[in-house]
């Protein structure tokens, strides 16, 4: 049996000087904290996700710049909504001990308008301990982890692009 493990503080918020969406997972996996930088596991589809909505090239794994480069020119914003938790691996299912990011001084200063969760998780913990505070519900978008086999990248394209292409420069 796999036993849980305190980690945190997780990855910093990752931004310009605005942003009119930010988009929330719930908490850096094993493989995003061993890159330092967000949606590190090779078979995660929100990179290629991402360069499909905003008609950039999908970058290389370990581009870190180019990733930068995607988020802050199309006017997006990443973070997590925990800070720092008890987790067994990376089960999103298995989280406890939550301490929350603080993402109302975030919200306010880069002039969001729509926060998006990647997952169901993010989005249930962002309602319990941002909400209250923010004021500004989510949207609740099907998870880009490879653990969420039934949505394939063309259906997510779909679904996200709904949510995000209204506030991308290029629209979807």
């Amino acid at each position: 049996m796999a036993e849980y493990t305190h980690v945190g503080p997780g990855l910093p918020p990752l931004h310009g000087d605005s942003a009119r969406v930010l988009i929330l997972g719930s908490f850096p996996s094993p493989k995003s904290r061993e890159q330092g930088f967000y949606y590190g596991h090779p078979q995660n589809r929100f990179w290629p996700l991402m360069a499909a909505l905003t008609g950039m090239p999908v970058p290389a794994h370990d581009d870190i710049a180019a990733k930068k480069q995607m988020i802050i020119q199309n006017g997006l914003a990443i973070w997590d909504v925990i800070r720092c938790c008890e987790i067994i691996g990376a089960s999103d299912a298995s989280i406890r001990n939550v301490e929350p990011n603080h993402l109302t001084d975030l919200i306010a200063r880069l002039g969001v308008q729509r926060v998006v969760c990647n997952g169901s998780t993010s989005a249930r913990l962002y309602r319990k301990y941002a909400l209250p505070h923010t004021g500004m519900d989510c949207v609740a978008l099907p998870s880009t982890s490879p653990a969420n086999a039934s949505f394939r990248l063309e259906r997510l394209r779909e679904v996200w692009g709904a949510a995000l292409g209204p506030y991308l420069p290029a629209g979807v």
